[in-house]
Order: structure tokens, then C-alpha cells, then sequence
């Protein structure tokens, strides 16, 4: 499903081709910053930035012999420029390269995820809107509670992904650090200048202080801003996944003409799409796990972080995009079924206006305790037998001592219950 998925441009920020050539861009920053300072002659200057270039299999073919992937880079490179080539990675380390390139494909992919939720948050706002004063039943461990809007729910999810949206923004400004500052990070052979105006040419903040790479914390937060993410999705899709069960009935995914639910069984009409979604975040947040792990490494680097990023950055990035673009269609064609929401809230007879009975005992005078056990006893025969709500609070002579007929009536609206909707929109959408 994912690889049928993946979209062009996300794709390409990952390609073999876009990697070295975030490598390249690097290096002829660097080689600017140097003849800027007057190291790098001119004319040397000139022909690095005219003739250099790389050839992706010619890459490969020296990294088969010399087992590095950067010395294998650079000296495709120099095949391409020639002799100024000498100045080129000048004071540098490999990682120095690497986690400064990193940085900039995982913001490139980012300003492809951002666009992605802003469209999520358009689509939940319109259908919050659609459904703000349609009832719900609202549910605490599953069992009915007191009833909610549909469009309250949207409007809570609308809420979430706002913040979602600032964790993205805030997930770019952690990974976009960048570091030009030689073998164990101490600028001995490459000065602070040349980091400065790397990180200023390729969008990047250079790191206060490095060690040979770029403290990974910078990364652990970076791709537990995308779990987050994630794991919002999958709260949202189990919610859909519950309300699409057949005994719920209240909103389903989309069934297009055509498709088909059971190789077995005709009938069926499955949430596949919020299934893979509540899948998918498992594997998300698997990668920010993965990326805790590579904070603590030896000393002032080991190597061990490198080969799991080279998974999970492009995993992850392409997967938050894939479930970003998949649960806004499933929002987007949800199909709602208000009498069903509304055969729901009447199926306990009455029941979830408990509270509000109690209190009205309460306001009586009646202690809390004892308004809780009138309430109580006549809910449980309810539960047990089936019996009428209202007749047995009006047969309860503790109950009928205490509250007229039109009381107790008064008692079962639901308008009691949505009377701030109005208000809670607003402060989620403002005036919108």
C-alpha cells in the first residue's frame, strides 16, 4: 500500500540523486565560505563551482572498492572538476557533510508534510461545522455517559492537529541544525566562519557545539514530533474504527462503487483505511523509538546512529505524508448516520440524564449521597429489567416527594446538555 502510495516529490527527497546533491551543495558552501576568507584562490573558486558534479553509479562503483561513501562521493567530484578538486571537504570530517545534508532533506520533506496537515485541518473544520448541533452519545469506557455533538468531536480533533501543526513547525526548527566543524568538533582545522555561512546558505541553524556529529537529541525530538503526529491519526482512526461497528453504526468510511470488503463473506463494509492508519502509527512511533536510541553514543561519536536514520528518515517522513493524506480522505468522504446517533442516545431510555436528576434532588436539599442512591436504584432496574426510566422516578415516593412531574421531565432534555456548543466553537475556530 505505502509503495503504491508514495507520492513524486516526497520520494525524490530521499532519491540517491537528491542525496548527493545536498552532499554537493554542502561542499561548494563550504568551498565559497573558504575563498571568501581568501584560501581558496579565485580561479580555483571559479572552476569548483562551474565543474563540479557527480555521477550517482560512478558512486557506487568506487564505494564497492573503497567501502566509504563520502571518500567515494568526493572523488567522483574531483573526476569532474580536476585539480582545484584539492580544495574541496578542506578541514572537513565526513559528518560534517552528512548530518548538515541530513538536516536539509528532513526539512525539505517537512515543507512537504506541513501542507498535508494544513489541508487535514480545513477539512475537519468544514465537516466540525456541518455536524455542530447534530447529538451524539458521548462515551467513557465505552458505555454511554451524556450526550456530546458529532461536530464537538471534530471540533476536538480540529484542536488537536492546531497543535499538531505547531509540532511540525517545531519538529523543523530541531532538525534544521547544522554542523562545519571539523573531525570532534572543535574548529581546529576549519573555522567557525565557514560553518556560519554554510548553515546561513543551506537554511540551517549551525550547532552551538558539536561533537563529530550533531547531538542526535536534535533528531530524537525531531521524529517524536512525527510519532506524535501519528499517534493522533490513529486516536482518530480508533474512534472511526468504533463507530463503524455494526451494533454502533453511528459514522463509516467511505464505500465506493465497486469495492469489496471479504473474499469470504459479500456483505461486508470494513474501516481497511483507519486500520492501516492505527498500523501505521505503531511503525511511527517504532522509529522515534529507534531515534531515543541513538542519542547516547561513544564518546564524540560512534557510527551506530547511521545506518538506523538511513531507515527511518525516509520511512518516517513518507509515512507521516502517507498518513496524512490518507486520513484526510477518510474524513473527507465519512459517511455520518444521525438517526442511528440518535437510536443510540434513546437506547438506555433515559438513562444518561442521571446527573442532571440528581443535581435537581441536590439543588432540593437532599445531600449529594442520598440524591445519588434515589438516582442509582431506579437506574439499575433500568439496566436489569428494562423497565421505564421515567415511570419509576415518578413511582419513587423519595423521588416524587422531591420533584413535580414537570421536574422530572424537565430533566430529560437534551438541549440542557449542548447548550455551549456555540461557545466551544468559538474558542476552537474563533470566528470562523
Amino acid at each position: 500500500m505505502i509503495a503504491r502510495y508514495t507520492r513524486p516529490e516526497m520520494a525524490a527527497v530521499w532519491t540517491d540523486e537528491n542525496r548527493y546533491r545536498k552532499w554537493l551543495d554542502v561542499e561548494l558552501y563550504a568551498c565559497e565560505a573558504w575563498n571568501r576568507l581568501g584560501e581558496i584562490p579565485d580561479d580555483a573558486w571559479a572552476e569548483i563551482r562551474d565543474r563540479a558534479a557527480f555521477d550517482v553509479a560512478r558512486i557506487a562503483e568506487i564505494e564497492a572498492e573503497v567501502k566509504h561513501d563520502v571518500i567515494a562521493f568526493l572523488t567522483s567530484v574531483a573526476e569532474h572538476v580536476g585539480p582545484s578538486s584539492r580544495f574541496i571537504h578542506m578541514g572537513m570530517t565526513s559528518s560534517d557533510v552528512l548530518d548538515t545534508a541530513l538536516a536539509m532533506q528532513c526539512a525539505e520533506a517537512l515543507d512537504l508534510i506541513v501542507p498535508r496537515a494544513e489541508e487535514l485541518l480545513g477539512v475537519l473544520r468544514d465537516r466540525a461545522h456541518e455536524f455542530k448541533h447534530v447529538p451524539q452519545m458521548g462515551r467513557s469506557h465505552g458505555i454511554h455517559a451524556e450526550p456530546i455533538t458529532f461536530g464537538l468531536k471534530l471540533a476536538l480533533w480540529y484542536d488537536e492537529m492546531t497543535r499538531n501543526l505547531e509540532r511540525l513547525h517545531r519538529a523543523r526548527r530541531a532538525i534544521a541544525v547544522g554542523k562545519i566543524s571539523g573531525a570532534v568538533g572543535t574548529f581546529a582545522n576549519v573555522p567557525p566562519e565557514v560553518e556560519a555561512h554554510v548553515c546561513a546558505r543551506a537554511g540551517l541553524v549551525p550547532a552551538r557545539v558539536s561533537t563529530q556529529i550533531v547531538p542526535r537529541d536534535h533528531h530524537a525530538e525531531f521524529f517524536s514530533m512525527l510519532a506524535l503526529v501519528a499517534t493522533s491519526i490513529e486516536r482518530f482512526s480508533v474512534e472511526i474504527r468504533h463507530l463503524q461497528r455494526t451494533e454502533v453504526l453511528e459514522a463509516e468510511e467511505l464505500f465506493s462503487k465497486g469495492q469489496k470488503g471479504s473474499s469470504a463473506m459479500p456483505h461486508k463494509r470494513n474501516p481497511i483505511a483507519t486500520e492501516n492508519l492505527t498500523g501505521c502509527a505503531r511503525l511511527m512511533r517504532s522509529y522515534a523509538q529507534a531515534a531515543l536510541e541513538n542519542v547516547a553514543l561513544w564518546h564524540e561519536r560512534d557510527i551506530s546512529h547511521s545506518s538506523v536514520e538511513r531507515v527511518i528518515a525516509p520511512d518516517a517522513t513518507i509515512l507521516l505524508h502517507y498518513m496524512l493524506v490518507r486520513f484526510t480522505g477518510v474524513v473527507r468522504g465519512l459517511v455520518v448516520y444521525p438517526e442511528n446517533m440518535q437510536k443510540n442516545i434513546d437506547r438506555t431510555g433515559g438513562l444518561i440524564y442521571s446527573q442532571r436528576l440528581m443535581l435537581k434532588l441536590v439543588d432540593k436539599g437532599v445531600t449529594r449521597e442520598d440524591a445519588y442512591r434515589m438516582v442509582q436504584r431506579n437506574a439499575m432496574r433500568v439496566w436489569q429489567d428494562g423497565e421505564d426510566y421515567r415511570a419509576l422516578l415518578a413511582a419513587d415516593p423519595d423521588v416524587s416527594r422531591l420533584l413535580t412531574p414537570g421536574e422530572i421531565e424537565q430533566a430529560f432534555d437534551i438541549g440542557y446538555h449542548l447548550k455551549h456548543v456555540d461557545t466551544i466553537f468559538e474558542r476552537v475556530f474563533g470566528g470562523d
